[in-house]
């Protein structure tokens, strides 16, 4: 054991494992009414964590008329709201519990780096994932994901917090802790993976799905060209929710945050992904440059 401010402090239970129930029951307890609380307001915990909010027709037309035209040709029976964020870092994602509660979010950046044509082709794949039902299991993806986090980050504190408990109970808070530490490493794998195996897949699904409803998988094509070569970062990036957006947050990002995403990327690659369209539509784009200068609305 030690001290902190001169009162002595035993170790955390962690798990029933080596430790008691005490700490292991509030854990449970505490991911439960999380994860009520995200099913319920998932839609809006991912707007807040991106930093998106509402807007209407008036402030940015092209964009609503966009969004509203796709989900025409989608046959949904409503169309769902729009949402801006302010960030340079041209992205977009749809999110929602329902088609009929969902809405699509898109960046300042996109709005300021697309044409009408890619950004149709967009919009168009961010209505295939509300049409296909994908933003369902995303959204609430992105909520578990963060569940996952939370539990891993107090193990973690409850480890350092922790010293050690009485001596006839050394070999139990040994176990306990090794328990802790196992989940703390295999917690954010898990919920790559999580990601992994729903994102990509349907990554495929809502670009062709885009290519039907708009009849142009050229401009999404160009759309992509165009996010693949631009090098600004997202400013609010959030790995709970990387799966979401149309094109991987993490992908420009230094360190170690840019480093292990390559290695769990929640999207297929951008080059595959063109190459579909191109094969779908008969045309031929250019190689995506990659960390070059900006890209201006009419480059490719």
């Amino acid at each position: 054991s030690f001290h902190v401010t001169g009162v002595q402090t035993r170790a955390l239970p962690i798990f029933t494992v080596g430790f008691g129930t005490g700490f292991g029951w509030m854990l449970l307890a505490v991911a439960i009414g999380y994860g009520i609380f995200g099913y319920v307001a998932a839609g809006s915990i991912v707007a807040a964590a991106s930093g998106a909010r509402k807007i209407e027709k008036a402030e940015h037309p092209e964009l609503w008329n966009s969004v509203e035209n796709a989900a025409i040709a989608a046959g949904l029976a409503k169309t769902p709201d729009v949402y801006i964020i302010e960030d340079p870092a041209p992205n977009a994602f749809a999110a929602g519990r329902t088609p009929n509660s969902s809405y699509v979010a898109a960046t300042t950046g996109i709005l300021a780096l697309l044409d009408k044509r890619e950004l149709e082709g967009v919009m168009a794949h961010e209505m295939a994932h509300v049409r296909n039902r994908d933003v369902r299991l995303m959204t609430l993806a992105a909520v578990l994901v963060g569940v996952i986090s939370m539990v891993a980050d107090m193990l973690m504190w409850s480890l350092w917090l922790g010293g050690g408990r009485n001596n006839d109970q050394g070999g139990g808070n040994a176990l306990g802790a090794i328990v802790a530490i196992v989940a703390i490493i295999m917690a954010p794998i898990g919920a790559a993976l999580l990601q992994m195996s729903l994102s990509r897949r349907r990554e495929y699904l809502a670009d062709a799905t885009a290519a039907e409803l708009t009849g142009d998988p050229e401009g999404l094509a160009r759309a992509l060209w165009k996010l693949g070569a631009d090098p600004k970062p997202l400013q609010h990036v959030n790995r709970a929710t990387a799966h979401l957006w149309i094109e991987s947050p993490l992908r420009d990002h230094q360190g170690l945050r840019g480093g292990l995403s390559g290695l769990f990327d929640t999207h297929p690659p951008l080059e595959e992904r063109i190459k579909r369209l191109e094969q779908m539509g008969g045309f031929s784009l250019p190689a995506v440059p990659r960390g070059g200068a900006e890209i201006g609305r009419a480059h490719v």
